[in-house]
């Protein structure tokens, strides 16, 4: 399947690139040593990447592209021309919906509209990675399941459709990327032999980590190193979200998690490796509870965060630990060569970045 082969001559477009997960990917890409341009809504929400990543777009290596609304018809049209590769990270990432064509309408919309851009001037374009999210195949899960890549989450999509604005957030979120991943897979699969490029989706699950994104202060994280705070530091465990009132961090949210420097390295990866042309594949380091998270905090001794005072928050650390989900993804080893963070390494270097910020 197409695959990119040579990063020096090949240039990447990067939706979304002012966000948490794509600031990341950008510098991976370059320092891979692709050409990446990044897209972003507005000129000015780019300022703060070519601050980031000064010697590169003083070399030419980075260039930002602003395309406004991303569900307005033609707005990747100029995007996509003279790029070999797509990375779609551009998404809403929140719980803050009131309903769920909030989230789903701009999602599938978006993917759609791109695609179309792809099929009229993409004619340089080799590979399409798609950020998905290990919420296309399960959200919490109250019993325990083995999951993999093989798995879709329709009843989300169900709950929606039934329950309207009264759905839970957190479906309305995964609704959106399970509906906009069926669709691009959808659109692809129906136009494939007529098609030079393939795709690939990635499937992180919670992202954690250090952040290259332009944030203000600790309150204007994104939404999962939002909740990292709320429960490391706070011992706040999701309560600001409804129906999570009250959660036990023994037992929430039993998902899985990983860092998001390895979530930029595996949309980096993937770029290359034919055999990863067609697949979902998850980017997972393991099951997750908040109860691992404040375990990873406390076990860091000195802390980084010097100017923060101590102790943090404990939770229930001798209490029975429940992990619904078994992950059965292999895939990510298997075809990308990938290897993981710990949770360890990933709490001393939040703290650090919170120490680096100033934050207190």
């Amino acid at each position: 399947m197409p695959a990119i082969t040579n990063p020096a001559t090949s240039t990447i477009l990067v939706t979304g690139s002012n966000g948490f997960i794509a600031s990341w990917i950008v510098g991976d890409l370059l320092q891979a040593g692709y050409n990446v341009r990044a897209a972003v809504r507005t000129e000015e929400r780019g300022v703060p990447l070519k601050k980031e990543y000064k010697q590169y777009s003083d070399e030419g290596k980075l260039k930002i592209l602003s395309v406004g609304d991303m569900t307005t018809p033609g707005a990747w049209d100029k995007a996509v021309q003279d790029v070999e590769g797509i990375i779609h990270a551009a998404a809403a990432v929140h719980l803050d919906a009131k309903t769920p064509e909030e989230m789903i309408e701009p999602a599938v919309k978006g993917i759609l509209g791109i695609l179309e851009s792809i099929q009229k001037y993409g004619n340089k374009v080799q590979r399409f990675v798609y950020t998905s999210t290990c919420g296309t195949i399960k959200g919490q899960a109250s019993t325990p399941l083995t999951l993999s890549e093989e798995d879709w989450n329709e009843q989300v999509v169900k709950n929606c459709e039934e329950l309207g604005e009264k759905a839970i957030p957190g479906d309305m979120y995964c609704a959106s990327k399970t509906l906009a991943e069926q669709e691009l897979r959808k659109w692809h699969n129906a136009r494939k032999n007529e098609l030079n490029w393939d795709i690939v989706s990635l499937l992180p699950p919670w992202v954690f980590g250090p952040v290259k994104h332009h944030v203000s202060a600790l309150t204007s994280l994104n939404s999962s190193s939002l909740f990292w705070y709320y429960a490391t530091i706070l011992g706040n465990y999701m309560s600001t979200i409804p129906p999570f009132d009250n959660v036990n961090p023994l037992s929430v949210p039993s998902h899985g998690w990983v860092d998001v420097r390895d979530v930029a390295r595996g949309h980096t990866l993937a770029l290359s490796v034919p055999a990863a042309g067609g697949e979902r594949i998850c980017l997972l380091r393991g099951p997750f509870i908040w109860q691992d998270a404040n375990d990873a905090v406390n076990a860091i001794h000195p802390s980084p965060w010097t100017s923060h005072v101590e102790p943090f928050p404990k939770g229930i650390p001798d209490g029975e630990r429940v992990y619904n989900i078994t992950w059965n993804t292999t895939k990510a080893k298997d075809i990308l060569g990938m290897e993981f963070r710990t949770l360890e390494e990933t709490a001393k270097d939040i703290l650090e970045d919170y120490e680096a910020h100033g934050w207190k």
